[in-house]
């Protein structure tokens, strides 16, 4: 008897061991991407940083997490998880002291991007240290990635108030710091409870062409919506940017054609299912992370919030989410993926409508409840668009269907900062309804997809 409950103390330990190792991967990705916004003032007025510097602050990380993320889990695969988890983890961490030290603006650009592709490196192989450690029990599994899931939701809903108290009491170079710990945490944890998975027996080579070709797309893109904000649409630089995007763009599609082992399966969105979530995801991101760039900006400049007062701004908006999300998985339970995903667009486009109406003295709560239909709707719709993804493709598509899914919808965001800071060049609040406006009509325009388009299991394999 006492032999069974030492065993099963020691289960318990190690599974926690576990749980806890690799979600500390996702909570440093996560927290990263929300608790920079609320300190970019300080950073621009300590680096001498106007729109367009900030705007590269948040996008190099993202573009950075975006581009390579399919990359990262693909070495993963060939070299052992935990590997690249561990050297993932290291690299996020050496990047953050550099962006906890910078004392230019372009040296935090840069550090900030080494930040992204360390972010790249981890994210995909803690979620696959996690699902082989229980890959013989699905319920354990199940619990730990509903675990892992929380932590990541946590992280993200805690970044601008826990961002906040910081930059006040600690200053802007602290948000970057406190990752120090916590990856030291995570390294040392990894390599004392996490088992190295084996390397698969097919080793594809990996398409660094079309890695590369994706990675200069995307930041000539982005560069380009950036640059359009202070010179203008029609000048040297943007017309630049944007011919040399639309040309390694097409390249880039032809080598996806052509290539044996394809980074992003063109063929995937031939499948009706994948190319509406890929759109209603790329739709999502790029509208709520424009918003939270834009509104971060908006209440330290034009309401004159303190970093700690934002933070606190946005509290709602992420309790909303964390909320919205537990229901939906509830609502898609009983009534499939099509209701809450058509549904939850719906609500998000109207919460755009509604925003789209404030004028320079509307007041925070007239704000707030106009904002609160954005991560309610948006709440309800994403899991009902990746639970409709995965229940239309092939359980062994489903890693890389994810993938290009996470990596759609990361350039979305990074996109939607660039295109929503060059809108505020039209002035802040005129900025701001012009681009809520566009997202209304945008997000309405997946809500149509997704009611069209979107069929439930049973009635369709998409």
């Amino acid at each position: 008897m006492s032999n069974t409950l030492v065993f099963n103390r020691s289960a318990n330990v190690a599974y926690a061991a576990t749980v806890a190792a690799t979600s500390l991967g996702f909570v440093v990705v996560q927290l990263d991407v929300s608790i920079v916004n609320v300190a970019l003032n300080k950073i621009g007025s300590a680096l001498s940083m106007g729109i367009g510097g900030l705007q590269w602050v948040v996008d190099a990380y993202t573009l950075a997490f975006a581009s390579l993320l399919l990359a990262g889990g693909a070495l993963g695969d060939r070299i052992g998880a935990r590997r690249v988890f561990v050297g993932g983890m290291a690299l996020f961490s050496i990047a953050s002291l550099v962006c906890g030290l910078a004392q230019g603006a372009w040296v935090l650009i840069a550090a900030r991007a080494v930040q992204g592709a360390g972010a790249a490196l981890l994210m995909p192989c803690s979620l696959a240290l996690l699902n082989r450690a229980y890959a013989s029990d699905k319920a354990r599994r199940a619990r730990a990635v509903g675990l892992w899931t929380a932590a990541g939701g946590i992280a993200l809903s805690a970044g601008p108030v826990l961002g906040g108290f910081m930059v006040t009491s600690l200053g802007w170079a602290s948000i970057f710091l406190v990752n120090l710990p916590i990856g030291a945490l995570a390294i040392w944890m990894a390599c004392r409870f996490l088992q190295e998975t084996p390397p698969k027996a097919e080793k594809p080579p990996i398409d660094w062409a079309g890695q590369g070709l994706i990675v200069l797309t995307l930041f000539a893109l982005t560069g380009a919506f950036i640059e359009a904000g202070s010179s203008g649409w029609i000048s040297v630089p943007v017309i630049g940017g944007l011919a040399l995007a639309m040309v390694t763009g097409a390249i880039f599609l032809l080598v996806e054609s052509r290539t044996q082992a394809p980074m992003f399966p063109l063929d995937l969105f031939a499948r009706r299912v994948p190319a509406v979530t890929s759109l209603v995801g790329l739709a999502v991101n790029l509208t709520l992370y424009g918003t939270i760039f834009m509104l971060s900006l908006y209440f330290q400049q034009e309401r004159h919030f303190s970093p700690e007062m934002t933070g606190l701004a946005f509290l709602p908006f992420m309790a909303a989410v964390t909320v919205s999300n537990v229901v939906a998985g509830r609502i898609a339970a009983r009534y499939g993926a099509r209701l809450p995903m058509a549904i939850g667009l719906l609500l998000g486009a109207a919460g755009f409508g509604l925003m789209a109406l404030i004028q320079a003295d509307t007041s925070y709560p007239s704000l707030l409840w106009r904002l609160l239909f954005l991560p309610v709707g948006i709440g309800l719709a994403v899991p009902a668009m990746t639970t409709a993804l995965l229940s239309a493709v092939p359980t062994e598509m489903s890693g890389t269907a994810s993938g290009v899914l996470n990596t759609v919808r990361q350039s979305g965001g990074a996109i939607g900062v660039a295109l929503f800071g060059s809108a505020l060049a039209l002035g802040t609040i005129e900025g701001m309804r012009l681009a809520f406006l566009v997202s209304a009509l945008a997000v309405a325009g997946s809500a149509l997809c997704a009611f069209l388009f979107i069929r439930d299991a049973g009635h369709s394999a998409g």
